[in-house]
C-alpha cells in the first residue's frame, strides 16, 4: 500500500483537487487497491467543509468524483502514516518542514512535472484561475504517479 497526502494552506482548493485528480488517475490505471490517498491543510480554518466551488466546478467539468471530500488540518500522525507528502507551494513546504520529523521527505507537486515552467501551484482562492490550477495539478499528479511506479521497481 502506497500512502499519498496532498497539502495546501486551507485544504479547500488545491490539495482536494490534487487528491481527486490523483485518485482518478490511480483508478483509471486499475491501481486503487494499492493506494491510500488523502489531503489536508496547514491550517484548520475550513475543517469539515467541502472543496471551494471553483474546485468543485473544475472536477465536475472533468468528470472527476469529489462528493466525499472534506477539509481537515494536517496532524502529527500524518507524517508517520504517509509515504509521500506532497504540497502545493514553497510556503507550504516551509511550514511542513517546520512540523515534520527531520528525516521526512516532503516535495512540491510540480517537482514531479519538470515540463512545467512553474514550481508552485498558485492558490486559486485568491486568483480565481481554477482551470489553470487544474492543468498544473494534473501534470503534477501524472508525474507523481510515474515517479511512484519508478520507485516500486
Amino acid at each position: 500500500m502506497t500512502r499519498v497526502l496532498f497539502v495546501c494552506l486551507g485544504n479547500i482548493c488545491r490539495s482536494p483537487m490534487a487528491e481527486a485528480v490523483f485518485r482518478h488517475l490511480v483508478e483509471q490505471e486499475g491501481l486503487a487497491d494499492s493506494f491510500e490517498i488523502d489531503s489536508a491543510g496547514i491550517g484548520g480554518w475550513h475543517a469539515g467543509e467541502p472543496p471551494h466551488q471553483g474546485t468543485q466546478r473544475m472536477l465536475k467539468e472533468k468528470g472527476i468524483a469529489h462528493d466525499s471530500l472534506r477539509a481537515r488540518q494536517i496532524t502529527a500522525h500524518d507524517f508517520a502514516h504517509y509515504d509521500y507528502i506532497v504540497c502545493m507551494d514553497e510556503e507550504n513546504l516551509s511550514a511542513l518542514k517546520r512540523m515534520a520529523p527531520k528525516d521526512k521527505k516532503i516535495a512540491r507537486l510540480l517537482d514531479f512535472a519538470p515540463e512545467v515552467k512553474e514550481t508552485n501551484v498558485e492558490d486559486p482562492y485568491y486568483t480565481g484561475r481554477f482551470a489553470y490550477v487544474y492543468d498544473l495539478v494534473e501534470a503534477g499528479c501524472r508525474g507523481l504517479l510515474e515517479s511512484i511506479r519508478q520507485d516500486r521497481r
